[in-house]
């Protein structure tokens, strides 16, 4: 599109002025955004996809652990066993620098196409320059792209590097695979904290955010780099969190796992404590703290789904009687084990909510040929138990998360030798 405003036709006459690729930022580029291989054949020769030299090597087994250098270009070489002869890859490469007050970081594609044999033959274009004013505010330049359902960085190299509308595109959105060493930086950056470092951030997102937000500032300054990388990595309103972050910051508190502390922090406020104290938000133990509290969020879960599950269970209790009353009060032991009929369907929900296990989701209470029952040591719940009602076998045995505990067997022991219990009160209800 044509810059239509000052800043649009500023940066894009800048553009035109900034200098083209030397030989030695070329060389970088196509050293450092591939791999270079040693293919090793089956006769043991190598071939070295750089300079397409070939030879035989008498350290095959060292080669092919620790890599090895070209005899001929000088190459560090990985070594690769295949039958392929031709390989063909692209990657992008980034220069970072500065025209007039603007930071700039400027992304190139690079190709490279190599034949067993031949030299290696590479090309490098640019394709997007992103360009960032003291005051956060952003400009791209790029060249257009062809359409395609599978990619969206088809670039036209023919085309013009021209101001683009839509700046938010995936595809301005770059992470090359290298950038060149040498980069230049404006003040307001360095004013603003930067110090080199981009801590596992895209630079843009990194540029733009320091110059743009100043909570992005403080945490830099602070030294806050984890909750930093969490904050610019994922969509979130800091604003909710910057109290507790400043409380961090006053007490010397690092804050070691942004997205487990965030956490915390929506667990502390469910449980109405006070998240402008530093006893709560500045945890000598975050993980130990942050589990702490989901173990007790699950719990409260769990009690708010047992109520849910009783109330509806009420529901049930006179169809469930009708099938099953006939059992109710079978119980027996080997001294150690007791093992019951589950006599409401209030308790198959309790079971169910204990054990973990879908004994109250799946309706065991209405199947009419099943039996369940529930095996306990000095009141623990061990073991649910399903016997068939028509062939009088135990179906299945589940303890805690339907793991099979230590008395798996000893409980289906003591349910068979008990199954004329089950019989002889199924022959007085026939």
């Amino acid at each position: 599109m044509r810059p239509k405003t000052h800043i649009q036709k500023e940066i894009a006459r800048l553009s035109k002025r900034l200098p083209k690729l030397t030989d030695t930022q070329q060389a970088y580029a196509f050293r450092h955004c591939f791999s270079h291989y040693a293919i090793k054949r089956a006769d043991g020769t190598n071939i070295c996809t750089e300079c397409g030299h070939s030879w035989k090597s008498d350290h095959d087994l060292a080669d092919t652990i620790c890599g090895c250098a070209c005899p001929h270009c000088g190459m560090e070489l990985e070594a690769l066993r295949t039958r392929k002869s031709v390989f063909s890859e692209n990657e992008y490469f980034s220069i970072v620098t500065t025209s007039k007050q603007y930071q700039v970081i400027r992304f190139f594609f690079v190709k490279s196409r190599y034949k067993a044999g031949q030299a290696a033959e590479y090309s490098i274009f640019e394709v997007v320059q992103r360009w960032i004013a003291p005051n956060g505010k952003t400009t791209t330049i790029a060249r257009l792209r062809g359409m395609s359902i599978m990619y969206y960085d088809l670039w036209n190299e023919c085309s013009d590097m021209e101001v683009r509308k839509c700046q938010e595109l995936r595809a301005y959105d770059i992470n090359p695979i290298c950038t060149y060493p040498r980069q230049r930086f404006i003040p307001e950056l360095k004013r603003n904290g930067f110090k080199g470092e981009c801590y596992g951030i895209l630079p843009y997102d990194f540029f733009k955010a320091i110059l743009s937000d100043s909570r992005v500032e403080t945490l830099m300054k602070a030294g806050q780099y984890p909750m930093l990388r969490y904050y610019l990595n994922r969509s979130f309103d800091m604003e909710r969190y910057w109290a507790s972050v400043k409380i961090c910051i006053r007490n010397g508190y690092t804050i070691s796992d942004g997205s487990m502390w965030r956490d915390t922090i929506d667990l502390l406020r469910h449980f109405g404590k006070d998240t402008n104290s530093p006893k709560y938000v500045c945890p000598s133990d975050l993980k130990a703290e942050h589990d702490k509290l989901v173990q007790k969020r699950n719990r409260q879960r769990e009690r708010e789904q047992l109520k849910e599950r009783r109330q509806e269970a009420k529901k049930h209790e006179k169809e469930y009687r009708k099938l099953k009353g006939k059992f109710f009060g079978i119980v027996f032991t080997d001294g150690t084990l007791n093992i019951r009929v589950l006599e409401s369907v209030v308790e198959f929900a309790e079971e169910g909510t204990a054990m973990h296990h879908c004994v109250w989701s799946n309706s065991y209470y209405l199947k009419k040929n099943s039996l369940i029952l529930s095996a306990t040591i000095d009141g623990v719940r061990i073991e649910t138990v399903e016997v068939s009602l028509k062939t009088f076998r135990v179906v299945q045995s589940r303890g805690v998360c339907n793991s099979n505990t230590e008395y798996h067997d000893r409980i289906i022991s003591l349910v068979d030798s008990n199954m004329s219990l089950i019989r002889k009160r199924m022959g007085k209800a026939a």
